[in-house]
């Protein structure tokens, strides 16, 4: 696995080492000793599927509260997604900052979410797949997010989004959700 850094504190995108022969391909997703061996302590607790049958169906900006702030492995296994990080962590160098990662089904490229960051992300294809690895179940009663079109963030997505959930369209802004 390569690891390289981005312009967020903490959040990394992974590439694996992709071995082909006459039956197809072969990699792996996650290797707990590879992201150690690059100073990254991270296990999986929980693995969910995002499945998305319409094209510019946005989700986000969602995140979990600490004491539960998990961390996460963002994969795209089938289509196209642009996926937004926002740093939401005060104390943080980049705080406030907002990276955005376009993933394809063929790239076979993750992205490292780290705590106390926010995901959003927008399909770019019908039937997009979204895999998250989690650092730690779900607690509903610390989960939260903000706006996907906060003005004060600036988030630049693909498109105007054809699906958007109620819940999120509910959410309030970055700045209230920051306190």
């Amino acid at each position: 696995m390569r690891v390289s850094l981005s312009s967020i504190d903490g959040v990394l995108r992974i590439s694996p080492e992709v071995h082909r022969d006459g039956r197809g391909e072969f990699w792996r997703s996650y290797c707990r000793q590879s992201l150690a061996n690059e100073g990254i302590d991270f296990e999986i607790c929980q693995s969910n599927v995002s499945f998305n049958v319409r094209r510019h169906t946005l989700r986000g900006f969602h995140y979990q509260k600490a004491p539960s702030a998990e961390q996460k492995i963002l994969t795209v296994v089938a289509g196209a997604a642009v996926v937004v990080i926002v740093d939401n962590r005060p104390d943080s160098p980049t705080y406030g900052a907002h990276e955005s990662f376009r993933f394809e089904v063929g790239d076979r490229t993750s992205v490292l979410v780290a705590s106390g960051c926010a995901t959003g992300f927008m399909t770019l294809e019908d039937d997009t797949i979204v895999h998250y690895q989690m650092g730690d179940v779900y607690r509903p009663d610390l989960y939260t997010g903000f706006r996907y079109d906060d003005p004060d963030l600036g988030v630049e997505w693909p498109a105007e989004p054809a699906v958007v959930s109620e819940r999120d369209r509910a959410l309030g802004s970055f700045r209230s959700a920051s306190r």
